[in-house]
């Protein structure tokens, strides 16, 4: 079993003539994802790949089930890109692009709590859920993902694109396999944070562990501590936190937007030592993550 998509999930592009959506569509089509359109105003009537391009996501919604939409567009639309396909009754939104003014996302995930819809991202590379289906351009090409994500039961959550592509395939080299991978986003402003994604990883039967990459920077790492605690999980979490340098360094921003320690509350140490009392396992390195899995499995 999965979280958020299955082999079934009908989804869109929007933005899909841009030249990294072309690209994306090519990987996810060869992945075996089920995409039934995708959207440029202005150019429907052409394809990607065979994928129909419409003027609206209105367009496809009344001809066939859009259960999910990557959002692929400058920064100056993706809010509105984001509003009309909530409007259109889209209820999950994957929204790659970068350097969207936070006000504006706030103002998307509002729109979305409001609406019943679930964002994930911005600034992230989407969700994939091996041997099911991927959503935006995490693991890149095809043949590529099928190698680093494999089928399993290790829930995976990441600030970072390309380290949840490298933690899936350090755990699927261990022979642990995952249930899905979420790239978060890197942004300070997200639509789903660790702590919100937990309760879907709970009620997944098929899901036996959770592992995360994390950064210093904002409150997530707090909020999954106090989740994890309040809730009495079931599930064992690992974490692997970088950056731990930028402790010395306030004030500075490396890498995400998102990462930036402005606080003590924002320290590696901090956010570390409150995960460690929650009875999260905190890997020293990547590569360890995998013994720590087994270890809190009690296998």
């Amino acid at each position: 079993m999965s979280i958020l998509i299955t082999a079934d999930t009908t989804c869109i592009i929007q933005g899909i003539t841009g030249r990294e959506a072309v690209s994306m569509t090519r990987e996810c089509l060869d992945y075996g994802t089920r995409i039934v359109g995708g959207v440029t105003p202005g150019r429907g009537g052409r394809d990607v790949h065979g994928v129909p391009v419409y003027d609206t996501v209105e367009q496809i919604a009344k001809k066939t089930r859009v259960d999910a939409s990557v959002i692929s567009v400058p920064p100056a639309f993706a809010r509105d890109a984001a509003f009309e396909a909530i409007e259109a009754g889209v209820k999950l939104l994957v929204i790659v692009t970068e350097n969207i003014p936070r006000f504006e996302v706030a103002q998307m995930v509002e729109l979305a709590e409001l609406r019943g819809a679930r964002i994930i991202g911005p600034n992230c590379l989407g969700v994939l859920s091996p041997g099911e289906a991927k959503i935006g351009g995490l693991g890149g090409r095809a043949v590529d993902a099928r190698k680093a994500f494999t089928k399993g039961r290790i829930g995976v959550m990441s600030r970072s694109g390309g380290m949840t592509t490298e933690i899936c395939n350090t755990l699927s080299a261990a022979g642990l396999g995952q249930s899905t991978a979420v790239s978060i986003g890197g942004d300070a402003i997200i639509g789903s944070s660790y702590a919100e994604l937990m309760p879907l990883f709970e009620a997944d039967p098929e899901t036996e562990a959770i592992a995360i990459y994390s950064e210093p920077g904002g409150r997530m790492e707090a909020d999954l501590a106090r989740w994890v605690t309040d809730h009495r999980s079931r599930l064992p979490v690992v974490a692997f936190m970088a950056g731990r340098f930028m402790d010395a360094m306030p004030g500075m921003r490396f890498g995400h937007a998102g990462t930036i320690v402005e606080g003590k509350a924002d320290t590696t140490a901090e956010k570390i030592e409150r995960m460690r009392a929650a009875g999260i396992a905190v890997a020293e390195r990547i590569e360890d993550i995998p013994a720590l899995v087994w270890k809190q499995l009690g296998r």
